[in-house]
């Protein structure tokens, strides 16, 4: 198989028989079950490691009113979500790693499934297999990765300092964060994730983690690792790492851009690449998928750029994109189609949505982006011509004259535009869509009281 669709990942396809036996080998004495809810938070339950046999196969009970909790804590009201009822959490044991942090403690992402062991309508995760399935029914499979870009900082009297000010990509900012980044690496590593690159970002603090794509069920679940292990190892130097959008009100945002390709399952070729279309070489499909992703953005938007927060990052000239257009190797651009590297073109074809940052689900993210891409292909949409300047440059005539939308302003507008998307809607299914609606409607609802401040301190140590 080509570069893009070889794999990736360090560890292999375990089954509960691999695990049991690592657990035993290394004497763990934990073993945590992980879930991210739709607050973008990252929770779970961690079972003893002489009852894991067991609870491979069965599963741990979790009250069915847990995914509607917010990032505040409050549980919201939401059908099928109530103090009645359960759910289990059966964890995935291909995503099993011992966790190099912590002492005697590995990690598994979980499944929800119902007491029928069927998958639950209100799970992430399940909804992104079943979004994969479609695409393998249509002959393709999905690779992807997020970028990784936080804030390393140090907690003052309750507020949120920079831990550097070093200048974007300068050797005093990689000096500066080297011990931290080093062990970041080793731990990421340990945990059979391959990094690619890590540098200091634009902002005061900032710091960027790369790493190798993945098929799209453990690329979402590798960003998981990545935030956990970044935060925890952030901890033993001292530091707090935020994963939020937009932390500190004079520094430049945080995304996680996503980059996807299709493959084609019985060729092995990227769909994406087509040599024959000159200048860029950038598939018929692939033109059909951005389009479908743009036709759909401002509702998308709301689930990878989900918070309050998020939408203080989504500024023109701010490298995050503000508008709905895409564009080859254009940065300003929503969606960017990035320029292939020398003698790997097929290999490397591929396209990136900038407006994700980490504090999404990713399981919600990569399903919601890959259903709207799926949904241009079925119905042969046109992306119109790229954008080759800053869209923020134009005049307001010039991007009505070219149908380029802002896009929403706030998590309120990108709800609302979410609550009408009937394609992302029947996607999900009602519990989850409205599950989420209703959570991130309750967010969006608190800090619409709270003073600036409170927002970006609450969103720096949430996420």
């Amino acid at each position: 198989m080509s570069e893009h669709g070889a794999p990736v990942l360090a560890r292999e396809r375990a089954d509960s028989d691999a695990v049991l036996a690592a657990v035993e080998a290394a004497d763990l004495r934990l073993v945590r079950f992980l879930y991210c809810d739709y607050g973008g938070i990252v929770r779970g339950k961690a079972t003893h490691a002489a009852g894991l046999a067991d609870r491979l196969e069965e599963g741990i009970a979790l009250t069915s009113a847990q995914m509607a909790m917010n990032a505040l804590d409050q549980l919201q009201p939401v059908a099928g979500m109530t103090a009645v009822g359960e759910v289990r959490l059966v964890p995935d044991p291909a995503s099993f790693v011992m966790l190099p942090y912590v002492p005697r403690t590995g990690a598994m992402m979980c499944d929800l499934l119902t007491l029928d062991r069927e998958p639950s309508p209100g799970c992430p995760r399940s909804f992104l297999q079943r979004v994969l399935r479609r695409a393998d029914d249509r002959g393709m499979s999905v690779e992807a990765v997020f970028e990784h870009e936080f804030f390393l900082g140090r907690e003052v009297d309750g507020r949120y300092h920079p831990a550097d000010r070093s200048l974007c990509f300068s050797t005093v900012g990689m000096n500066a964060a080297a011990p931290f980044t080093d062990e970041l690496i080793a731990a990421l590593e340990a945990q059979g994730l391959r990094v690619e690159q890590a540098l200091p970002e634009y902002g005061a603090g900032q710091q960027e983690i790369s790493i190798r794509h993945a098929p799209a069920l453990a690329a979402a679940d590798n960003q998981i690792v990545v935030r956990e292990t970044a935060k925890a190892v952030a901890a033993r130097h001292g530091m707090v790492a935020s994963f939020a959008a937009k932390p500190f009100p004079d520094q430049i945002g945080s995304g996680a851009h996503v980059h996807l390709s299709l493959w084609d399952i019985h060729t092995g070729d990227n769909l994406l690449y087509d040599p024959d279309r000159l200048p860029h070489r950038f598939s018929e499909l692939g033109a059909q998928f951005v389009a479908g992703v743009l036709d759909h953005l401002p509702a998308l938007t709301a689930i990878t750029c989900p918070t309050v927060n998020s939408y203080r990052r989504l500024q023109p000239h701010a490298w995050a994109s503000a508008f709905v257009c895409y564009g080859f190797d254009n940065r300003e651009a929503a969606v960017r189609v990035p320029s292939t590297f020398w003698g790997r073109e097929q290999g490397t074809t591929n396209l990136e949505l900038k407006t994700v940052d980490n504090t999404c689900n990713p399981y919600l993210a990569l399903g919601a982006i890959i259903t709207a891409g799926l949904d241009g292909i079925e119905r042969r949409l046109d992306p119109g011509p790229p954008l080759d300047v800053d869209p923020g440059l134009l005049t307001d005539e010039e991007r009505e004259r070219r149908g380029m939308r802002r896009l929403p302003g706030s998590l309120d507008e990108a709800l609302d535009e979410l609550a009408q998307d009937k394609v992302l809607g029947s996607a999900m299914g009602e519990m989850l869509r409205e599950g989420f609606l209703t959570v991130r409607r309750s967010e969006a609802e608190f800090y619409r009281h709270r003073p600036e401040e409170d927002e970006f301190a609450s969103h720096y140590a949430r996420y």
